[in-house]
Formats: structure tokens, sequence, C-alpha cells
């Protein structure tokens, strides 16, 4: 009886003939046939196993090729079967971190910077200080003049209507303002438009021609209407002894647009007041206003006893609110509000030659200073009326001047 498996006779020499010529059996060697090996994918293997098969099997058969897995040591630079994929490493999510912050970074600096030309671009520097003769010599701190016009220049009929603003030619000066932003905090200080003030010798903005001092008073808005910013700045220096390093200048369209397009302000009314000639009519109590109505509220005058005295402390509180509600978070860090805020005001903004968009901004914040606990506001030192116009009180303004241009704390009173 044969004990051999099927195709084996226990003949050596037969079975040594049929080894490596197939099997004479019907049932094919399982253990060497490799379906998943595509035939000719690994080249002919001199003194295998007979040169019949070199296509067919993977000479890395024997050096743990059965599945697929790619060889630990020299296979000759074979490439890996085809299908086969490395593992994928782990993400390196520090080095992801630290370039997602410059792309960010980046970003941040590049709208910054093109935002800063943009708002700077928008700037008129009309206003050339150059021009002002005799000047007194600068102290510490900077000292800005703050000037609300009453231009209408760009506004329609209907606008001059809506905001009672009449339809005077020209223009003159609404309000008048000393912001000096020093050590010491912010000092805001108005300047009656009714001021009684000696126009000095000033050489004219547009002619070059030398006008001598003829010692003639008057009220100090009419500086501006006799020769524009340049003659007021040297009437208010030539007065005061203070050293004015730039001017800012806003026309009634600017000032309500810029309150329409932060929301409205909010303000605290003591006492309900109306006047038919700026529009306004509050009551008394918190409230927002919009443009219309916050510039009828800082052109009242007639319902007021001291007309003008009561007009600019009104003057001053807007002004303040309107810095500390715009210089927050919400519209700094939107650009849905900031843009128009910026846009709404630098298009109207009259500034000197040499004012940037950082001294800009300097004034800017220096004015929500005052209501923030660490600046004041005043009116300047009245001591009586000549001729229905305000007569400063020399001896007051002296001091208040030399502590200004010490940067010393203001401790005098109006």
């Amino acid at each position: 009886m044969n004990e051999w498996p099927d195709g084996w006779n226990g003949d050596r020499g037969a079975r040594r003939d049929r080894y490596g010529r197939g099997s004479a059996g019907a049932q094919p060697e399982s253990a060497r046939v490799m379906p998943h090996v595509p035939p000719g994918s690994v080249p002919q293997q001199p003194g295998g196993y007979g040169q019949g098969h070199a296509q067919t099997y993977d000479s890395g058969y024997n050096t743990g090729q059965v599945y697929g897995r790619p060889p630990s040591g020299g296979n000759g630079g074979a490439p890996p079967p085809p299908g086969y994929s490395s593992p994928r490493s782990a993400p390196d999510w520090r080095r992801r971190l630290k370039v997602g912050s410059l792309v960010l970074i980046v970003a941040i600096l590049g709208v910054s910077i093109s935002t800063y030309f943009w708002a700077d671009s928008k700037l008129q520097r009309e206003v050339d200080l150059s021009k002002v003769i005799e000047r007194p010599e600068a102290g510490d701190g900077t000292n800005y003049l703050i000037v609300g016009s009453d231009s209408r220049e760009g506004m329609s009929a209907d606008e001059k209507k809506k905001l009672h603003t009449g339809s005077a030619e020209g223009k003159r000066t609404d309000s008048m303002m000393i912001l000096h932003d020093g050590s010491n905090g912010p000092t805001l200080i108005s300047l009656p438009r009714d001021s009684n003030v000696t126009i000095p010798s000033f050489r004219g903005s547009e002619s070059g021609k030398f006008y001598a001092n003829t010692g003639r008073q008057t009220k100090l808005n009419a500086a501006y209407a006799s020769d524009g910013p340049e003659l007021l700045v040297r009437t208010v220096e030539y007065n005061t002894g203070l050293h004015i390093d730039h001017y800012v200048e806003i026309g009634f369209a600017g000032f309500a647009n810029i309150v329409d397009a932060i929301g409205g302000v909010e303000i605290d009314i003591p006492k309900a007041f109306k006047d038919k000639h700026s529009g306004a009519d509050f009551q008394a109590g918190k409230q927002t206003l919009n443009g219309e109505e916050s510039l009828a509220f800082v052109r009242t005058r007639y319902a007021f006893a001291n007309s003008d005295l009561d007009r600019t402390k009104n003057q001053q509180k807007f002004l303040a609110a309107l810095a500390s509600q715009t210089a927050t978070p919400g519209t700094i860090l939107n650009p849905f509000k900031l843009y128009p805020t910026m846009g709404a005001g630098l298009d109207t903004l009259i500034v000197d030659k040499d004012m940037s968009l950082w001294s800009l901004g300097q004034m800017f914040f220096a004015m929500k200073g005052v209501t923030g606990g660490e600046g004041k506001s005043m009116n300047m030192p009245i001591s009586g009326s000549a001729g229905g116009n305000l007569v400063w009180d020399k001896a007051k303004v002296k001091e208040l001047v030399k502590q200004l241009n010490n940067d010393e704390k203001v401790t005098v009173s109006q």
C-alpha cells in the first residue's frame, strides 16, 4: 500500500525529477501558489526554483513577504508591492500653532497698516501754523485748539433746514476750546466766543500782507471771521501767552455724521430746555441723542440765562461723552462701526499741516480722559463784561497758563 500523498510512489529519483516541474497530481501545490502577487512583479532570480516559475514566484516569499509587509532588510532596492502605504506620522500641533499665529499676526498688521494710511489720507491739512508770527515759546505737554465751525459746506437745502443751521455764507467759530494733554492729566478749557480780546498784529494767511496792531478789541470769534484759523491761533496765543501746537476744526455736518455713525450719544440732561433757534426740545433725564439732536444740544444758547457760558459747559459735557462712548472695544474692534465712524469724522476734519493721525488719536483719548477721573474741564476765568463782551480775569489767566506751560496740576478755577 502506498502511504505517500497523492502523486508520490516512494521513488526518490522520480520525486526529485518532478520537483520543479509541477506535480503529477491533479491538485495544485497550494503552499507554492501566490495569487496575490502579480506575475512579473519580481525579476527572475538566478539559482532559484526553476526557470519555469521565475515570473510567478516572489523571491521575498522566504523572507517574510507572504502578507505584503515591506522588507526589513536588503531587498535589492525593490519598491514596495502595489497598494502598500506607509503609516502616517502624528501631526505636529506645536508647529501648526506657531504657523497659524504668525499668519494671524501678519494679517492683523496688514489690516492695521492699511487702515492707518487710509485714515491718514482723509485728513484735510489746510492750516499752516508757520504763517503765525511772534509766537510764544512752547511749554511742556501738548496744546490743541479745537474749533467747531458753523460751516455749511457740502450741505443740501434740506440738511440745512433739518439741522437748523440757516444759510449764512462763509463760516464762523461756533465753539472754541483748548485741550492741554500733559503728565498731570488732560485739561479742557472753553473759550467763550463772546470773549473780549485784542486783535494783534498779523500777516494775512492768503495775501501775506502785514497788519499792525491797532489795539482793536472785539469778540474772539471775529478773529476767525477776519482771516481764518491762522489769525484765530495768533489771537489766542497773544491774549493768553500759551503756545498752540495743533489745530483741529469740524463743521456742522461732520459733527452730526459722527454721532449717527456710532449710533447716538447717551447724555444726562439735568433740566428740560427748548430753543427755537437751534431746534432744541429736550426733557430732563438720561437719553440717547442722534446727530440732529446732538447738534441742537451743543448750539443752544438762548435758552440759558448765561447764554455763552452755559453753552460752553454743555459743549464740554457732550464732547467728553462722545469721546468716551466712541473709544470703546465695541467701536474700535468692530469694523462695521469703526470705518463709518472714522470716515464720517475724518472727511470733515480740518487740521494743521503738522498734524499726524497719531497726534489726532492722542487728542481723542485725552478728551476721553477729561471725564475719566483724571482730567479737568473749565471755562476761561471771567472777571466781568464790557460792551456785552466777556472780560477774562487776567490774574487767573496768567496763573492758569503758567501751570499749563509747566505741566503742573491745574488749581485755577473759573
